[in-house]
């Protein structure tokens, strides 16, 4: 059972995978227990796991995040024995280096970055690249057909395997807060028509120029009528005078 610690830990970190999935990487909790998620790592493009999609299970300790997960693989990879902890530098065989404030991410990141390297160690194989590239190809049938894959993943069991998050083309980006109060938006500026579209100024008048017209208009009607009033009060001055 999770402690309150690992049980706020491992929620923030579900909230924050969802947001900023690292590259190549996805992970979920089980709904049943927290303490275990279901993670799915995609080979990078340039390495011999490239098209490949490994299944794997994070088993983390009640005494989270103090203490570091046991870590296994199930899908067959040429890289680690399926289904056997693997031992490395953030798992519960090295508890002494673990470092509390690594995370999911972090660790499924180091676990990606030491599949791709040569380094042997409990839980892992040694493989051609080749093997390595065969098993890749027939990952994503093998785990569609495994009852615990399609428990944990029932949306990536389509016969076609489907991208995760972030795929790595590009640094994943989390939607930027938006501010307690909006400030007034801004004036919109004019669509600027495409080359060779024809322009609304030509289509039809501006609503500028019917201003400017009706402006002068005004203008030259003062001047006329300041005119014809001095006129008629010439005129009925000389009538006077007379």
């Amino acid at each position: 059972m999770a402690s309150k610690a690992a049980y706020k830990r491992l929620t923030k970190e579900y909230v924050t995978m969802q947001k900023e999935p690292p590259p190549f990487v996805w992970a979920a909790p089980d709904e049943k227990n927290i303490l275990t998620w279901n993670f799915l790592i995609r080979g990078p493009a340039d390495s011999p796991f490239a098209g490949g999609e490994y299944h794997g299970v994070l088993q983390f300790p009640s005494e989270y995040p103090f203490k570091p997960p046991g870590i296994k693989m199930l899908t067959p990879s040429g890289r680690f024995h399926p289904d056997k902890k693997i031992c490395f530098s953030m798992s519960d065989f090295h508890p002494g280096t673990w470092n509390p404030a690594w995370s999911v991410a972090t660790i499924l990141t180091g676990l990606l970055s030491f599949m791709l390297s040569d380094e042997m160690t409990t839980g892992s194989v040694t493989s051609s690249d080749a093997h390595k590239r065969a098993f890749a190809a027939r990952s994503h049938a093998w785990n569609i057909v495994q009852p615990r894959f399609k428990e944990a993943f029932p949306e990536y069991c389509a016969p076609q395997i489907r991208d995760l998050p972030n795929m790595g083309q590009q640094p994943h980006q989390a939607p930027s807060p938006q501010p307690l109060f909006a400030p007034s938006a801004a004036p919109a500026a004019p669509p600027v028509p495409a080359a060779g579209a024809p322009s609304d100024k030509a289509a039809a008048p501006s609503d500028d120029a019917g201003a400017w017209t009706t402006s002068l208009g005004r203008v030259l009607w003062e001047k006329w009528r300041w005119g014809l009033f001095l006129v008629l009060a010439v005129m009925v001055s000389r009538f006077s005078s007379a």
